[in-house]
């Protein structure tokens, strides 16, 4: 399933090495202006090949789109937008389709697809796929903030090795702004030299790190979502895990919960003028799966890249022994750089589907 959404759906399609990638987006409002150079913007703060951090694959990611605009306007019409795959190397994967990388979907998708699906570079199952994401929430952002909802992500850690959370109460406009247009996003940008130095050690040594990115959205209104089934956590979840490498993800306090006191743990109300705030934010600005009007703040886990160098075990699927691999092409070190905006995307289009349950758009 490659489909996602309610009142707002997209589609994605594509493959790594196939012609292109894109997606379609339904249920836009009509009338929106676009501004494509902000859109250019956060394509450019997730394609590869322009950091040492990030794979030297060197993509351009400039969507062309084939429908649902006219003059940077929406028409109402379903959004198309198609990008094309320019520097791939499929060669480099071609002793992949009997040989499954470990962590990764070869094995799988081998089997879910009978030996037919497109291991190059990954197929479907690519980071490649998260391009026409952010192409996706780049649309998405640009209508919410015309309402007052704005969004932002920034580099919480890698390894183990931290940045500063966000402050669950006040997140100021201009720290929104330097995050959501940032390529190393960072609260505190003390912390990235000793972030790359780590980075660097790990692609020198033909491996991997992981990491975790933490996200809010700021200025959703009180009254968003629905209990149970349909709540913000569970929306916003559905869409996150749709993101290549995401491991896990906790809102507010999130897991340290577990380990307090209802006394520690719980928010206490206030009015500030006639409107009901929180004095804390360990909810996360969601309660009861309904947004309280706090920032909505969520962190995601994210697993190093599968893809690294150093010979690993494996099985032989067309002889049925065990193996070994090397694995060769182009990989990102890290791929928690990178996967900032795809968060943020993700964030933006869950909140356009949960603002047009209760508003109109």
């Amino acid at each position: 399933m490659s489909s996602w959404g309610n009142a707002v759906k997209i589609s994605i399609f594509g493959e790594s090495h196939g012609n292109g990638i894109g997606v379609v987006i339904d249920g836009l409002p009509s009338g929106e202006k676009l501004n494509m150079e902000q859109i250019y913007l956060q394509m450019s703060r997730r394609a590869p090949g322009k950091d040492k951090a990030a794979t030297p694959r060197l993509e351009k990611d400039f969507p062309e789109i084939l429908s649902g605009v006219l003059n940077d306007t929406t028409t109402g019409a379903p959004l198309c937008a198609v990008i094309r795959n320019t520097n791939t190397r499929s060669q480099d994967y071609g002793n992949l389709l009997t040989k499954p990388r470990p962590a990764h979907a070869d094995y799988t998708g081998y089997v879910r697809y009978q030996g037919c699906n497109d291991i190059r570079g990954g197929g479907h199952f690519s980071g490649r796929l998260t391009a026409p994401m952010v192409f996706a929430g780049a649309v998405c952002r640009q209508i919410l903030e015309r309402r007052n909802i704005r969004i932002a992500a920034h580099i919480a850690s890698v390894g183990n090795i931290s940045d500063q959370r966000f402050d669950g109460v006040n997140i100021p406009d201009e720290l929104i702004d330097r995050l959501s247009s940032a390529v190393f996003g960072l609260i505190d940008p003390s912390a990235e030299p000793t972030m790359r130095r780590l980075i660097e050690d790990c692609r020198k040594n033909g491996d991997s790190i992981g990491g975790t990115i933490e996200c809010a959205i700021v200025g959703m209104p009180v009254g968003v979502g629905s209990p149970m089934f349909y709540g913000v956590e569970n929306v916003i979840s559905s869409i996150v895990f749709g993101v290549p490498a995401v491991k896990g993800i906790e809102f507010g306090a999130g897991f340290a919960a577990a380990e307090m006191r209802g006394s520690q743990n719980n928010d206490e109300f206030y009015y500030d003028g006639n409107i009901v705030k929180t004095r804390t934010n360990r909810h996360g600005g969601i309660l009861g799966g309904i947004s309280s009007g706090m920032p909505i703040i969520f962190r995601t886990a994210m697993k190093p890249t599968p893809s690294v160098s150093i010979p690993q075990n494996t099985v032989d699927l067309s002889t049925h022994t065990d193996t070994t691999l090397e694995i060769h092409g182009r990989h990102d070190p890290c791929i928690v750089v990178r996967a900032v905006p795809v968060i943020e995307s993700a964030a933006a289009i869950a909140a356009i589907n949960l603002l047009a349950e209760v508003h109109k758009l």
